[in-house]
């Protein structure tokens, strides 16, 4: 069996390996149009940030070491120009000569990954302004932080890469300002998620412009000056472009491949495409998504690496592994925070009609008598009919990723927030707390599902707040004397039963703590006290300022 594999890194290569490992007499050829075959995609802001200090570490594999521990045809500079699926050949043009030759396959696997989106904005082709998507980029901008001694940055676009960019260069000393014409950064999450973010921002000095896009880049001497929808003008010695990325559909739009809704390579559940023995994987690749069924893409390396894997069992033994789909379970590490994402948000299930509630937990990384416990936001959403998980979002300092995982395995095995609450996680003070904030987010659902409380979001309950409802903070007098919100009438939670007589039945009563525990005691003594329209703040008053905070869109120096 020959199988020609076209494009490495984590969807081409782990294809490559696999097959070997199960048939050692196949002939297997892999063609790359650059000269890296496999290489640690998401290390590339650490190696320019410097914290990654030895390039090589990036080389999963070079040519020649992957040659000789899998004996695989490795041809780099190699682009495939055409295929003709009908009598199962290619054109592949040798980049460095410019020769055009044929070559034949049993099968053919497609993995050309995704290109940096670049729109058509004036000025985007002017010098010092850079894309991140491979080892050469890479070279390019560490070239420059290296020997131009650069002082400023604009990172345009604050997806994941545009944020770890903003770090890493942070952390070399360059003075960096990150535009985005969303409100938000990181946009595939909710906003409160994101809120702490914004923050963070500000404790580091860095620069953030929200709702603001770029319409011209204007050279200026060695400067590059970036014009805002705004009209402000900032001026910086280099431009990161972080605006998102697209599957790269060139080859198989030439070779009549079916391209699906999403914009990326039809594959079927074995990961073939629409023409026989021609398959795809990874970042070019749609996919029904397992929660909501509807296309989706992934532009991850843990599915393109599964999907691999999968891919060479089905081509040698036939088509008997499924791929399920991924759940787009991410993280990223932004500055001193961990923000992270699995499933679907309120706002992706909104948008998709998918019915759902949700809740916010605010709690410590561990036991909160242990020194050191620093404070995460977990927000889940669920099926309030059946319990289904369908979605998890954690902000922290520590622990986050554990969270997410147990998050993300519950998703993908199709769990509820009933299976939340029985989670059996490590515990001793220094790591966790007997009831962990995974745990409590499970019994908050519960409690939502069986009408003990109703949450609210911050919007929700700032836009309750100002019409005609009664506004209760049951924190202590000392707690409210430091900042509450306006109109609202405080009464300790210890205090309230000796209290009732002053809360108004007639109206919306909204309840508001520091982190939700006490408004949910606070709600449970009302409710059973005869006030039935009682509502929670989620997450309580740290995520409500958090997320209310107003965005000052400044920068945090100036160039002459």
């Amino acid at each position: 069996m020959k199988y020609v594999i076209v494009g490495g890194v984590a969807g081409g290569a782990t294809t490559a390996a696999r097959l070997r490992r199960i048939d050692e007499n196949a002939e297997i050829i892999m063609l790359e149009k650059g000269p890296h075959i496999s290489y640690a995609n998401c290390g590339l802001p650490y190696y320019i940030g410097g914290i990654i200090k030895d390039r090589d570490k990036l080389l999963v594999q070079t040519p020649e070491s992957f040659n000789a521990r899998f004996n695989i045809d490795i041809r780099i500079h190699s682009e495939v120009v055409s295929v003709n699926s009908a009598d199962k050949s290619l054109e592949v043009k040798k980049m460095q000569t410019g020769e055009v030759y044929t070559e034949t396959y049993d099968k053919l696997i497609l993995s050309p990954g995704a290109s940096p989106i670049k729109p058509p904005i004036p000025g985007i082709n002017s010098p010092n302004i850079f894309t991140l998507r491979n080892v050469l980029d890479t070279d390019k901008i560490k070239a420059f932080v290296d020997d131009e001694y650069p002082r400023t940055a604009v990172v345009v676009g604050a997806g994941f890469i545009g944020l770890e960019m903003a770090e890493n260069l942070h952390h070399i000393g360059v003075k960096v300002t990150v535009v985005e014409a969303a409100s938000q950064v990181m946009n595939m999450m909710d906003s409160e998620i994101a809120a702490p973010l914004h923050q963070h921002f500000k404790e580091k000095n860095v620069g953030l412009f929200l709702e603001d896009a770029v319409k011209e880049f204007v050279p200026n001497g060695e400067l590059t000056e970036v014009h805002l929808s705004s009209e402000r003008i900032i001026k910086a010695d280099f431009v990161i472009l972080s605006i998102g990325v697209r599957p790269d559909t060139f080859l198989a739009k030439s070779a009549g491949i079916k391209i699906g809704e999403t914009g990326g390579i039809w594959v079927d559940e074995y990961l073939q495409t629409s023409k026989e023995d021609i398959y795809a994987v990874g970042d070019a690749i749609e996919f029904p998504h397992p929660i909501s069924g509807k296309p989706s893409l992934a532009f991850l390396a843990g599915p393109a690496n599964k999907q691999g894997r999968i891919l060479a069992d089905n081509m040698v033994f036939g088509h008997k592994r499924k791929y399920q789909g991924s759940i787009g379970t991410a993280i990223a590490k932004v500055f001193d925070l961990t923000a992270g994402i699995t499933g679907l948000t309120h706002k992706g299930l909104k948008a998709l009609g998918i019915k759902h509630e949700s809740t916010i937990v605010n709690a410590g990384s561990h036991a909160g008598y242990y020194p050191g416990a620093k404070q995460m936001i977990i927000k889940i959403s669920f099926n309030p009919e059946n319990g289904k998980l369908l979605g998890g979002q954690v902000v922290g300092y520590d622990g986050v990723d554990k969270r997410l995982d147990l998050l993300a395995t519950t998703i993908k095995n199709g769990g509820t927030i009933y299976d939340l609450e029985e989670i059996e996680h490590a515990y001793a003070p220094p790591f966790s707390s007997a009831k962990d904030p995974v745990n409590q987010a499970g019994f908050n659902a519960e409690n939502i599902i069986n009408g003990f409380f109703k949450p609210l979001s911050p919007f929700q309950f700032k836009k309750l707040s100002i019409e005609d409802s009664f506004v209760l903070d049951v924190r202590t007098p000392k707690e409210y004397d430091l900042g509450a919100i306006v109109g609202a009438v405080n009464i300790e939670v210890d205090d309230l039963r000796n209290h009732l007589n002053e809360i108004p039945k007639n109206k919306k009563l909204l309840i508001y703590c520091a982190a939700g525990l006490r408004g949910y005691i606070a709600a449970r003594i009302l409710r059973q006290n005869g006030f039935d329209d009682v509502y929670n703040l989620s997450g309580g008053l740290k995520v409500y300022n958090q997320t209310m905070a107003e965005q000052s869109n400044a920068i945090f120096y100036e160039v002459n």
